[in-house]
């Protein structure tokens, strides 16, 4: 999963995305309002912790132009402005949640989940595709007795493919979503990895396969 973090403080920004890699996420930060929107328009996130007092833009703005315009990431608001009329204004400007500062790491990452799964673009621990299972906690591709262990590139593939079934995904996405908004990542990236997964899917003798849709990126198709 990948998530924009917007927070000025530059030391808690630094530390929200530390807690996130530990989780397995992917996170970007930005230190303003204005870079907030505009990576918040991006709509490759799948969820954005935002708080409200930022430099040129505050968050309550950042929050109602990103839904003015169409983006419905669930939004995070993560502040130290605790009031209930300071709640209710973050609410009322589109996000999704409100957790104030000082935090728990366990609370945040519960709320993450369970804002994601609101989304409904998550994918569980244990879940069964076509002819194989893929456990999430462990990275393992399995089907029968025949199993093997996804490195965490190919694993976030594998799960970006999950969460959109039967779906074309274009190189593009998985760049932004796998390897972060800023990387230098290529199409060549891409291919590799999606070699190594279906040499890996050929491992366990799984039908399922990764076809290639020219011009337009990949899809995850079950065997007929």
């Amino acid at each position: 999963m990948q998530i924009l973090i917007v927070e000025d403080e530059k030391r808690l920004a630094d530390a929200l995305k530390q807690i996130l890699i530990e989780q397995k996420y992917m996170a970007d930060v930005v230190y303003d309002g204005n870079d907030g929107l505009e990576y918040g328009k991006s709509g490759i996130y799948d969820l954005i912790i935002l708080d409200i007092m930022l430099p040129y833009k505050d968050g309550f703005q950042v929050a109602f132009e990103l839904r003015q315009n169409k983006i419905n990431t669930p939004i995070l608001m993560l502040t130290a402005k605790d009031t209930v009329p300071d709640k209710v204004s973050g609410l009322n400007c589109g996000a999704d949640d409100y957790m104030t500062k000082p935090f728990a790491p366990e609370e945040l990452i519960a709320r993450i989940k369970a804002l994601t799964r609101r989304k409904g673009e998550v994918v569980l621990d244990e879940t069964s595709y076509g002819d194989f299972n893929f456990n999430a906690s462990t990275n393992q591709l399995s089907k029968g007795i025949k199993s093997v262990h996804l490195n965490f590139k190919e694993a976030e593939i594998l799960k970006l493919f999950l969460s959109k079934p039967e779906v074309i995904i274009s190189k593009e996405e998985i760049i932004t979503k796998v390897w972060g908004y800023e990387s230098d990542a290529g199409s060549n990236n891409v291919e590799a990895y999606i070699s190594f997964l279906r040499k890996k899917l050929h491992f366990i003798n799984s039908d399922t396969e990764i076809k290639s849709v020219k011009k337009m990126g990949y899809r995850l198709e079950k065997s007929l």
